[in-house]
């Protein structure tokens, strides 16, 4: 096992809540400082758990109905900075960008709003723009950063975090990542086919 990292923050951005309360607590019990939007951060905070706000990083609200809530360079460049990179640490202290070492996302339910017969308007509102960027970015950085891409993936970082406490290894960050990208591709196709109808 190489490349083991701390984790000392995590965002996030999921659709489901479910397994959070189970998920969360070891985040917070081994020191790991949470930061979340919206109604998952309501959530957060009933679990009893400190949780920083997005709109408090960004300075921003979440706005357009909620189309833009994470889609910021403090939140991206937090995500996607080189921790062994000189240039980018030194614009990340310039424009006090703070590193965010864990993303946990659970995508908004498309294929379920399309199976249900909603709408186009309502199906296309499930298209899910910010959490799909969130994985593609984490997953590009997967050197440093975990990515937790599904729900379906708590258990896997649960045991990562039983075995190791709130550190990760270089394998575990690349297992994770493949397993993001197939997450997206899966989501892209079918929205795909949705469109291709």
């Amino acid at each position: 096992m190489t490349g083991l990292k701390p984790i000392r923050s995590a965002l996030i951005s999921v659709f489901h809540k479910d397994g959070l309360d189970e998920l969360l607590p070891m985040l917070h019990e081994q020191g790991v400082r949470l930061l979340s939007t919206g109604g998952t951060q309501a959530y957060i905070e009933s679990l009893g758990l400190p949780c920083q706000r997005v709109e408090n990083l960004t300075s921003y609200p979440s706005i357009l109905g909620g189309r833009v809530k994470t889609l910021h360079p403090k939140v991206f460049g937090g995500i996607l900075a080189r921790r062994d990179n000189p240039e980018d640490q030194a614009e990340m202290t310039k424009y006090a960008i703070a590193p965010i070492d864990l993303v946990v996302v659970d995508l908004y339910p498309f294929e379920q709003t399309v199976r249900e017969g909603a709408s186009e308007q309502d199906i296309i509102e499930k298209i899910d723009i910010g959490g799909i960027s969130l994985i593609r970015a984490a997953a590009k950085n997967f050197h440093d950063v975990v990515i937790v891409p599904s729900r379906d993936d708590y258990a896997r970082l649960k045991s990562i975090l039983r075995e190791h406490g709130a550190k990760s290894t270089l394998e575990e960050r690349r297992e994770l990542a493949t397993r993001a990208f197939g997450v997206s591709s899966s989501y892209d196709t079918a929205i795909h086919n949705w469109f291709n109808k």
